[in-house]
């Protein structure tokens, strides 16, 4: 059985997200995109908060991959000839904020969620949001319990 899942840490400046064993062992390193705005905790944006967070609330656990969320309730299924190639796919971990800079994150409606546009992963293409594939979201959702940390972090430690 593998170990559980410990943490999430973001790497800003590498546009990845690791899940990390209680030990420290990375389970998955995956290429996210983060806000195209850069880094910050203004609100309306665009912008990735950074430093530590839990999550607060999950969405879309038997959802299938390519299902659309409004307001973090599925409302149809995405396809090739979907106009919106911004839409939050497959699964949503809510995050909040644990420091007095980024308390406005779950007020901020700031995800890690699926997205459609996975030609630009990899890169920070995002409106704040820390978004993976829908495969990828939907591999680790399971791993990621209410509560667990999140660290977001600019630069690499």
């Amino acid at each position: 059985m593998p170990e559980p899942a410990h943490s999430i840490r973001i790497s800003i400046a590498r546009q990845r997200l690791q899940v990390l064993a209680a030990g420290g062992a990375v389970l998955h390193d995956l290429p996210c995109s983060t806000g195209a705005a850069g880094t910050g905790t203004e609100e309306g944006s665009g912008k990735t908060p950074t430093g530590r967070f839990c999550i607060c609330t999950k969405h879309g656990e038997n959802a299938p991959l390519g299902a659309i969320f409004k307001a973090r309730i599925p409302t149809g299924t995405w396809s090739p000839a979907c106009p919106e190639q911004d839409a939050i796919l497959a699964r949503i971990l809510c995050l909040h904020g644990l420091e007095p800079h980024n308390a406005n994150t779950r007020a901020r409606f700031i995800y890690i969620h699926g997205t459609a546009d996975t030609a630009r992963l990899g890169t920070p293409v995002s409106h704040g949001c820390i978004r993976l594939a829908p495969a990828d979201i939907a591999r680790i959702f399971p791993l990621c319990p209410i509560g667990m940390k999140v660290e977001i972090e600019e630069i690499d430690n």
